[in-house]
């Protein structure tokens, strides 16, 4: 079998290793509170058939619309018929996708770089992890190598399909996220880099831009002004939509400059890839695509021992890799899963180190050992990968876990169920959820069978105190006040706690409840007929 045929198989047993390692369980992790607010969110397009952008939350739209596809399949028709797995099954489609998209990258990359940048794609634990995270991130990686791909394949092929390819996947870009802005620019500036550098050796930058058809040109913007209209103005059924795309991005830009949350120091993301260790956990590391990355960043540069790459592509690659990391090192505003842009780049570039590693040296013995440390260190990697979203998936040990959801919510929903059960009005019992600033999600999700639920920042006096009754301990002096000492006499419910033990949001962020003592004393009946134990 010749090498590039070989190099298809290995980099579809890459895929298929991918797969294996993103789509089990998906719905044993508790949904995110972000996960949990698109979720909602795109539960109002599933049952109302319509979106709008909303440029000052929820970021670009192809996330929602991507998800009507495993939605319909599914056969979903309202919020309560989705799942976990319905919707992570999107994130996870394009985390496996990242990696075939190296196939028609395998001729300018180099066959052998190829087939490590897809093995380390497919077992990066924070790839792994956030491909199963129903986020825009992975979205966004995706359609970004696919336009460097095409505008790659353009030049090669001065093909017009490549330039309208590469049109369609800078505006669903721009359709996924407002940090696209930020590849944008990252790309423009390692393109013309590229260029500066080969025009210092002998090339013509004038012959370059020359080679680019005009219409062609012209065919690549109108195809990327036409995808991105086409989402962000929900089919055209939203003209001002479009506007709003603009217009968000002087609202991030705010907010990444003024805001007062999730703001960290510019080393990071680095130090979360390089070494990571928190309490009894694990010791976490993704230090061999660092060094990978910086050997092939020199390997690159130096442009020799890769006779067969592209040395152009791999110069724009080292480029783009490095100006992504340093901007997303610069802006304060940092959250984990945002770190995958630029790591893409980095796990091509390590591709190219590894290979030039066994090239290094003539001697068979030294390739062999050094292939062995490889082989070593890919293999921890993927056992990462698999303690990070199989076992430390909601566990603050892990780094890649950020502000998110305790296990208690799931505690949280059930017991709300059990205790509807032995209600005359079941699900359509009122549920009153109280956390000051909003600070409830994601219990949105895992109510979203109650529609008689409701959701307040504060006490309200006005509001007839429902049945069951969760908020956060800040609110429980006015929460008396309101159940104990406001009605009339005679019409005082008595209110015993939901819950026999500590309950978390998030942790470190409790959560009390309360329930009604007549509802609370069918439950525990409810509960010795049927055998169980009575709860205390």
């Amino acid at each position: 079998m010749k090498w590039p045929k070989i190099s298809c198989v290995l980099i579809l047993a890459a895929t298929i290793a991918a797969l294996a390692l993103r789509l089990p369980q998906l719905d044993r992790r508790p949904m995110h509170g972000d996960e949990a607010v698109h979720a909602v969110k795109f539960g109002s397009l599933l049952e109302e058939g319509y979106y709008r952008y909303d440029p000052h939350e929820y970021h670009g739209p192809t996330l929602n619309y991507l998800t009507l596809i495993p939605a319909w399949l599914s056969s979903a028709r309202k919020l309560t018929d989705l799942s976990e797995s319905t919707l992570r099954i999107v994130p996870v489609s394009f985390g496996v996708l990242l990696v075939l998209l190296l196939l028609p990258m395998a001729g300018g990359l180099g066959r052998p770089i190829a087939v490590v940048a897809a093995l380390l794609t497919a077992i990066s634990p924070a790839m792994v992890f956030y491909s199963r995270y129903y986020i825009q991130e992975v979205l966004l990686v995706c359609f970004t190598f696919g336009a460097i791909i095409s505008g790659y394949r353009y030049t090669q092929s001065k093909n017009i399909k490549w330039a309208i390819f590469a049109g369609i996947s800078l505006g669903l870009m721009h359709a996924t996220k407002e940090t696209s802005v930020i590849a944008f620019g990252s790309m423009l500036l390692a393109l013309l880099l590229t260029l500066i550098m080969r025009r210092r050796q002998g090339g013509s930058v004038l012959m370059a831009v020359k080679a680019i058809d005009p219409w062609h040109g012209i065919a690549a913007v109108a195809a990327a002004g036409m995808v991105s209209a086409l989402f962000y103005s929900s089919f055209f059924t939203n003209a001002g939509g479009i506007v709003d795309s603009v217009y968000t991005w002087k609202t991030y830009l705010n907010r990444a400059a003024q805001s007062e949350w999730h703001l960290h120091p510019w080393y990071y993301y680095l130090k979360m890839l390089i070494y990571s260790r928190y309490d009894a956990g694990p010791a976490w590391s993704e230090a061999l695509i660092i060094v990978l990355a910086g050997i092939g960043f020199y390997i690159a540069m130096r442009g020799r021992s890769m006779a067969e790459s592209n040395v152009h592509l791999l110069r724009f690659i080292a480029f783009y890799a490095l100006i992504m990391t340093g901007l997303y090192s610069i802006i304060p505003y940092k959250t984990p899963w945002n770190l995958l842009g630029f790591l893409h780049g980095l796990i091509l570039l390590a591709g190219v180190g590894a290979v030039a590693l066994v090239r290094y040296r003539p001697n068979v013995l030294a390739r062999v050992l050094i292939s062995l440390l490889l082989v070593t260190g890919g293999g921890h990697l993927a056992w990462q990968a698999c303690l990070a979203s199989y076992r430390y998936y909601a566990d603050p040990a892990n780094p890649y876990v950020y502000a998110h959801s305790s296990t208690d919510v799931v505690d949280i929903a059930r017991r709300v169920e059990e205790i509807a059960r032995c209600h005359p009005d079941g699900y359509n019992l009122a549920v009153e959820v109280i956390c000051p600033g909003d600070d409830y999600w994601p219990l949105p999700w895992y109510l979203r069978s109650f529609p008689n639920a409701g959701w307040w920042n504060m006490v309200d006096d006005d509001v007839p105190a429902a049945p069951i009754i969760i908020a956060s301990p800040s609110v429980e002096k006015a929460l008396v006040r309101k159940l104990y000492e406001l009605p009339a006499p005679g019409e005082i419910n008595l209110y015993v706690p939901l819950f026999s033990t500590y309950m978390e949001l998030r942790p470190q962020v409790e959560l009390r409840g309360y329930v009604v003592k007549d509802l609370w004393d069918r439950f525990q009946q409810y509960q010795a007929q049927s055998g169980q134990s009575p709860t205390r």
